[in-house]
């Protein structure tokens, strides 16, 4: 087996600067509702937010090995995401990572688990997603991968996927569909533009979607009186 894939695909930094700009739930609706990673993971301080491609990582329950020996090899701007085996009561991330992520110019953390020394980690502006927090220690005796595909919050992500987080929660966009989907984002973003000037004029919402016909084909009823 090998362990550790050295070299991934990238995507162009002009689409993670496009991404950048966007709010995560208007990419999750461009991208036909895919990609949507568990709500559950959240950032560690509110108003997070996080943009870049992919470098996935493996780490066996309780073990951060491969997250030492990931966040050695990655590249200024990459994500680390982080699959730790459904074993959230450990925390596998801390403020010392977090020093030596920022002195690399990674792009952020993703990880499907849990971290630690969570005042510092909000204090220090260094991107980081997760489940929650929780001081149990780590052990460093187990090989995991690095740079496999995997599934993060219920998502495949494969190495060089664009990671989106905001305060909404997460998306993951495909590298080989990052140009489609940019290009529905901003039609999307056009066309909410539009709706809001409308309901500005007092027009409602069932109007704009409308609903009245849907609401008639459900069935509903409606009178003076009950």
């Amino acid at each position: 087996m090998i362990h550790v894939i050295t070299q991934i695909k990238r995507p162009p930094q002009e689409a993670i600067t496009n991404f950048s700009k966007m709010a995560v739930a208007t990419v999750y609706e461009a991208s036909g509702r895919l990609g949507q990673v568990d709500h559950r993971i959240k950032p560690v301080r509110s108003g997070g937010k996080v943009c870049g491609p992919a470098f996935t990582v493996e780490c066996h329950p309780k073990d951060n090995l491969m997250l030492h020996k990931a966040l050695a090899m990655a590249s200024p701007g990459d994500v680390l995401v982080v699959n730790t085996g459904g074993h959230l009561h450990a925390g596998y991330w801390g403020d010392l990572m977090t020093t030596s992520a920022l002195a690399r110019q990674l792009g952020g953390l993703a990880i499907d688990g849990c971290v630690r020394d969570s005042e510092e980690l909000a204090q220090s502006g260094f991107p980081v997603f997760c489940r929650g927090f929780c001081i149990t220690g780590t052990t460093k005796n187990s090989l995991g991968r690095i740079n496999h595909p995997i599934i993060f919050g219920g998502t495949m992500v494969h190495p060089g996927d664009i990671v989106l987080g905001d305060d909404d929660g997460m998306v993951v966009v495909a590298r080989t569909q990052a140009d489609e989907i940019y290009a529905n984002t901003l039609k999307r973003v056009d066309n909410e533009i539009q709706k809001a000037e409308t309901l500005k004029k007092g027009v409602t919402s069932v109007e704009t979607g409308n609903l009245d016909r849907v609401l008639e084909t459900l069935g509903m009823r409606q009178d003076d009186k009950l």
